[in-house]
Formats: structure tokens, C-alpha cells, sequence
């Protein structure tokens, strides 16, 4: 249960009711005659979860910032973050050892939850209390850093908490699409509860005036556009939809020459950073699917996970994937977004086997755009994925279609155009 809040009165105490996502909006920054301003030198924070696919799309966005003479840095934990940042980032700490040591047990716990008790897992035990835990932190480094403007993962509740207390302007960093969809309006009940969740962390820390926590009234950064998302013509001007922000480092070597070139089709197989170890009968079913296919397929995951791998597959914990999707002809995944985004961001169809969270909602999008198939991750059999595969390998509307969704990526201006509205903003 949560404390006591800082003016002393119960977080409880009474119910909450968060403004809706649409509720509140807020003219994008800039000259009134839409003319580009001066822009000086400025500071940008960014809070994000110890997860990979939520700091990916920061990286690029900071490096765009730098180029510009920016200033930057990052609150969150450390161990997480810096082997995804560039040598010498300014790393403040926000999440202790213990919470992450907490998290690496939830994620063997995790797996087997679907629907309702999935999301009351990822709010009870992973949302709130890493706001909490992250407060003191973020605290810390607003104090130190004096950022401009603060960017917060909607999976960071701390960051805006401690932005408004602190009178500094906070951005949203949405690296997944799926809330813009409002996946829980058939659940009326549960989209209550969540904002519920919301709005009691609010309390907790004295703010009274309530906010939905993932979405700025200053600044909202969705990394997607509405040819995969849907119509996005309703949102905001504030709601800034830039594509995904390509161009973060990419670390390990790959045995290239194992590619052929002008030959077979090349195919990645990954269920991302958090759901490789989890994937033991999936990937063993990918195996069995492409082994008789004429094709050549990159496996990411865990060694040792495919026993016996067949010759035209390649089984690799890491891989450089932005470089090697370029040498792909089709991707299977989980429906991570970022993984989606950076497929579709070279054209690729995919096959999309999704587990839990946002997941679904991705590989529904990504149907409904005609950019690939969806497979049942628990139950999908050999024969069915080698179908779905050759399906999208096969049919050139699914080329075409991830075509489309390409060229909108493009021309939504990814990393540049949000460190452009951030500049507006600061």
C-alpha cells in the first residue's frame, strides 16, 4: 500500500479522476506565424525504465540534441543505461539494485499472465513502485542537472511529479503506440483503475491538479505515424507524431560473409531484450519452420536455446540490427514497437507472434496496414509460421504496404524532428 503523502493526508483518501487523453491541449511552441525561433543552448533530461526498447528512441533523439549544442543527460539505472549510451553520457542514478535485482525475478514470473492480470501485474509491479523508487533520483538530478525541459517515459510516473513540483516544462516519450489507441475503452472499469493508479501516485507526492501522467500537456513524442497507428488527424498539435528515431550506437561484431549476397532471402527471427528467454518452444518452432525453406535466417537469442540448429540458420545472442535489417527480406518478431518500427523503417513485412502488454495491439496495427500476418505465439505450429513466412515473402502487397509505411516515416522527420520540437519547447 502507498504512504502517506507529503501534505500529510492519505493517498487514499478519496477517488481519483484523471483528465482523459484528449482532455487537455497545449499549442505547439514556436513563433506565432509558424517561423522558426532562435534557438540558444539548452539542458534536456530524460527519465526512462530500466528497459531497453524505452531508450533506444531516447539515444538517437540526445544525439540529434548534441549536434545542435545541446546539453544532455539521462536519469535512471546506470547498469542499464550506460551500455546503450555513447562513452562519457552524463548518467544520473534513480533506480536501486535491489528494484532491478526485483525486476530480473518478475520477468520469470511475467510470462505466464495475460489480459486484466498482466496489466494489474505491470502497474502493482512494475509502474508505480518504480515511480517511487525513482523519485528521490530524479529529484536529485533535476536539482544537479537544472534541466530546461525533462522527457519522461510514459512508464516513468517520478519524472512528471517532480518536473510539475519543480515548475519545469516535461515532454512525454511515447516509444510505444498503443496507448494512443486506447486499448482499454471496451474495459471501461479497468481504464478507471488505471487512471486510479495515477492519480493516487499524484497524491502521494501533494499535486492536487491531476494529470494522465502519459501524456504531456506541453510536449507528447510519438515514435510512430498514423499510416501504421491509424487516423491520427484528431490529436492535438501538441502530440507530435515524428516516426521512429533511428541512428542509436550499435554494438557486437556479426560474421557477415555468412550472408549470402544476390541469392537466397534473409529473415531475422528475435523476440527482443526481454522475451528471448522466454521464447524456448518458439524459436525451436522457427527452426523447424525455415529448415526446409529457401532462406537463410538470423536467430537472436539466448545460446544454446535451438538445439541442433539447421544449416541455414544462424543462432546469435546479440546482433547490430539496424545494419542487418538492411540485408533482410522479412522480419518475425513479438510486436516489440521498436523492432516493428525499425522493419517497417526498411521496408520489411513481418510476421508477428505477440505475447503480452502492448504487443498485441502492435501486430494489430501492423495487420490492418496490410505491412504482415499474426501468429499465436503460444500455440503456432511449424507448418503454420512456414506459411505465414512465405506469405509475406511471397505477396508483394505486404512489400508494398511496409513501403508505405516507410515513406511516412521518412517524411515525419524521426530524431530531427523531435529534437526540433524540443528546441521550440525549451
Amino acid at each position: 500500500m502507498i504512504g502517506r503523502s507529503r501534505k500529510g493526508r492519505s493517498a487514499t483518501s478519496r477517488r481519483v479522476q484523471v483528465p482523459p487523453l484528449l482532455g487537455r491541449t497545449t499549442a505547439a511552441a514556436g513563433a506565432e506565424d509558424g517561423s522558426s525561433v532562435e534557438i540558444t543552448p539548452r539542458r534536456f533530461l530524460f527519465a526512462v525504465p530500466p528497459l531497453t526498447g524505452h531508450t533506444n528512441p531516447t539515444v538517437a533523439v540526445a544525439a540529434e540534441l548534441v549536434k545542435r549544442g545541446h546539453r544532455v543527460a539521462w536519469v535512471g539505472h546506470p547498469g542499464s543505461l550506460e551500455p546503450l549510451l555513447p562513452p562519457g553520457s552524463r548518467v544520473y542514478p534513480a533506480v536501486s539494485e535491489a528494484f532491478t535485482a526485483r525486476l530480473r525475478a518478475d520477468r520469470e514470473e511475467r510470462p505466464s499472465l495475460r489480459g486484466p492480470a498482466a496489466l494489474k501485474f505491470l502497474w502493482e509491479e512494475f509502474i508505480v513502485p518504480l515511480g517511487h523508487s525513482m523519485m528521490p533520483g530524479v529529484e536529485a538530478a533535476i536539482g544537479r542537472f537544472r534541466p530546461d525541459v525533462v522527457i519522461s517515459d510514459q512508464q516513468v510516473l517520478s519524472a512528471p511529479v517532480a518536473a510539475r513540483l519543480s515548475g519545469l516544462p516535461w515532454v512525454t516519450s511515447a516509444t510505444t503506440s498503443a496507448e494512443f489507441t486506447r486499448p482499454l475503452a471496451g474495459m471501461p472499469l479497468v481504464e478507471e483503475w488505471v487512471r486510479d493508479q495515477i492519480g493516487e501516485f499524484q497524491l502521494h507526492y501533494g499535486i492536487q491538479d491531476l494529470l494522465d501522467l502519459r501524456f504531456s500537456d506541453h510536449l507528447v513524442l510519438a515514435f510512430s505515424t498514423g499510416a501504421l497507428i491509424g487516423d491520427v488527424s484528431f490529436f492535438p498539435e501538441h502530440f507530435a507524431f515524428v516516426g521512429p528515431a533511428l541512428g542509436r550506437p550499435q554494438r557486437g561484431d556479426f560474421p557477415w560473409e555468412w550472408l549470402e549476397t544476390g541469392g537466397r532471402p534473409a529473415v531475422l527471427v528475435s523476440l527482443g531484450t526481454v522475451n528471448g528467454a522466454a521464447g524456448a518452444r518458439f524459436f525451436q518452432v522457427a527452426a523447424d519452420a525455415v529448415r526446409d525453406m529457401d532462406l537463410q535466417a538470423v536467430f537472436v537469442a539466448p545460446a544454446g536455446m535451438v538445439a541442433d540448429p539447421p544449416p541455414n540458420v544462424l543462432v546469435r545472442d546479440h546482433v547490430p540490427q539496424l545494419p542487418l535489417l538492411e540485408r533482410m527480406s522479412a522480419v518475425v518478431s513479438h510486436g516489440g514497437h521498436n523492432t516493428v518500427c525499425e522493419t517497417l523503417a526498411n521496408g520489411l513485412p513481418l510476421v508477428v507472434a505477440p505475447i503480452r502488454d502492448d504487443q498485441p495491439i502492435i501486430a494489430r496495427q501492423v495487420e490492418e496496414a496490410g505491412a504482415g500476418v499474426t501468429v499465436r505465439f503460444t500455440r503456432v505450429q511449424a507448418a503454420e509460421l512456414r506459411d505465414a513466412l512465405g506469405t509475406v515473402l511471397a505477396d508483394e502487397s505486404y512489400r508494398s504496404a511496409a513501403g508505405r509505411i516507410k515513406d511516412s516515416f521518412t517524411a515525419a522527420g524521426g530524431a530531427a524532428q523531435a529534437a526540433e520540437r524540443l528546441e521550440k519547447l525549451a
